[in-house]
């Protein structure tokens, strides 16, 4: 062999080794994320080949698949379209396009998962129609429809979830809209539905529970500031802190006043727990100086904030922010400033303290269902991390409990129910609409679900409205609905 037949031999087995390599990594090592990745319309549109699986919740199917007469075999047709929107979302195989558990758990739906590959053989080798699985959902549809029919037409969001699993239990976001016409195999239908949704100022397109504009949390987000006083060691519910009624923020000429306008209660000073209870800013704004900002974002941190959940949907992290100077950091006291929250967050604050300190990893989905019923794949329950001891969460339950038993969460009451909450009042601008909230859990000594529920533009009062005359009972309608099943 002469030399330079030598060097192009070896030269063609280099291209053909490096061929191979390439080859073997694209179809082993990332066929699971090329397959997911929503800029692969093929995978799309394969999946409309077969007949795609059921999204199931409490046993009955919310999107299924019907045959259709046109290229695509199949037409996805969505059952109360309005109230699942956030969670199941909506596939087009016209534009290649999926959203919501549609786009997460495409792989599963269109039978393409390498969980599904055995049931793949038998259905070639048996002759059968290919078809995908089902996804069963940890949502129970009755409280769904409670959360749903409580926010009605006002602007916000619920999420509820079960403390001890982190099981999401209900997910709504309103407006709502249509995911039906978004499905349809009329690209000029389809395409008009969704410009006239993006187009819509009121973002019906933005899943409010887990992503979309984030609102500043305001006192809710006194639960992190208290439980990360009393994880120092160094405080108790029964510490004091100065009773003003007027506060001048650090370094600032910027004066903080509680919502009442006068102090917290009587008294020179006044406890965490009556601070708690009463709702008051000054006192927090004191607290969380004192306590400095990198407490209360280590605090925050162990209760989710700052990490982006996969569920299998994908939530935007909630934010404490970095290098606050004092000024900043008091206003971070009571949720002000540039802290920013989910409903699904401040839900987990609230589950966290109710699973005894633990905090669980928020998920949506129990299981695979293959087309012959049988179990392709069990979702487990899994630990986010411990925010706090049992002994303080004992002390934080305590303290929620008496906010609703005689505090400012009055609205969350249920008869006979020992209710742990804590409502929250927004300010956004001088003028704008405030933002109310409501989180917390219940039964308090046996929790069995934690919610949190924000709604914007004031629940159209504008600053006139109350988080207790208009949050609180929306989370009391959604426990009522868990406590009855």
């Amino acid at each position: 062999m002469t030399k330079e037949l030598r060097r192009l031999s070896i030269l063609v087995l280099a291209m053909f080794l490096a061929l191979f390599a390439s080859t073997s990594v694209i179809q082993v090592v990332q066929a699971d994320a090329l397959g997911e990745n929503p800029l692969n319309r093929r995978a799309l549109y394969d999946t409309f080949e077969v007949q795609r699986g059921a999204i199931i919740a409490s046993g009955t199917a919310i999107a299924a698949s019907v045959p259709s007469e046109d290229l695509y075999s199949w037409q996805r047709v969505y059952t109360d379209a309005d109230m699942w929107a956030p969670v199941t979302g909506w596939i087009n195989p016209v534009f290649g396009t999926a959203t919501g558990i549609e786009r997460a758990m495409n792989q599963e739906l269109s039978g393409t998962a390498d969980s599904q590959f055995l049931s793949r053989i038998e259905q070639i080798i048996s002759g059968q129609q290919p078809r995908g699985a089902n996804v069963v959902l940890s949502l129970d549809a009755a409280v769904q429809r409670a959360a749903y029919d409580a926010l009605g037409d006002l602007q916000g969001a619920v999420v509820a979830i079960e403390p001890a699993t982190g099981r999401i239990l209900a997910m709504v976001s309103s407006p709502g809209y249509d995911t039906n016409p978004l499905a349809s195999h009329d690209g000029e239908a389809a395409q008009s539905a969704y410009t006239a949704l993006e187009e819509d100022p009121l973002a019906p397109l933005d899943n409010r529970a887990i992503a979309g504009r984030l609102n500043p949390p305001g006192s809710t987000f006194k639960l992190v500031v208290a439980s990360a006083a009393l994880a120092t060691g160094e405080w108790t519910a029964q510490s004091t802190l100065p009773n003003p009624a007027t506060y001048t923020l650090p370094q600032s000429s910027s004066i903080v006043r509680n919502a009442g306008g006068g102090t917290c209660g009587e008294g020179e000073n006044v406890t965490i727990a009556d601070a708690l209870r009463l709702s008051c800013n000054i006192p927090f704004a004191e607290l969380a100086v004192q306590l400095g900002d990198d407490v209360i974002r280590e605090e925050a941190e162990k209760y989710g904030f700052d990490t982006s959940f996969t569920m299998p949907l994908v939530s935007t992290p909630s934010e404490y922010p970095r290098a606050l100077d004092d000024a900043q950091t008091a206003l971070s006291g009571f949720g002000q400033g540039d802290v920013r929250a989910t409903p699904l967050q401040m839900a987990m604050v609230s589950a966290g303290i109710a699973n005894e300190g633990i905090v669980m990893n928020p998920r949506m989905v129990d299981s695979v269902i293959a087309a012959d019923l049988t179990e392709q794949q069990r979702f487990d329950d899994t630990e986010f991390g411990r925010a706090v001891s049992a002994e303080i969460a004992a002390s934080m339950t305590t303290m929620m409990v008496a906010n609703v038993q005689s505090g400012v969460a009055s609205g969350a009451t249920i008869d006979g129910v020992d209710v742990a909450g804590k409502t929250g009042t927004a300010e956004n601008g001088v003028d704008d609409p405030y933002t109310l909230w409501f989180t917390g859990f219940a039964p308090a000594d046996d929790p069995r679900v934690a919610v949190a529920v924000v709604v914007e533009n004031g629940g159209g009062l504008g600053q006139s409205g109350s988080s207790n005359r208009i949050a609180a009972p929306i989370a009391a309608k959604v426990m009522e609905a868990v406590l009855s099943r």
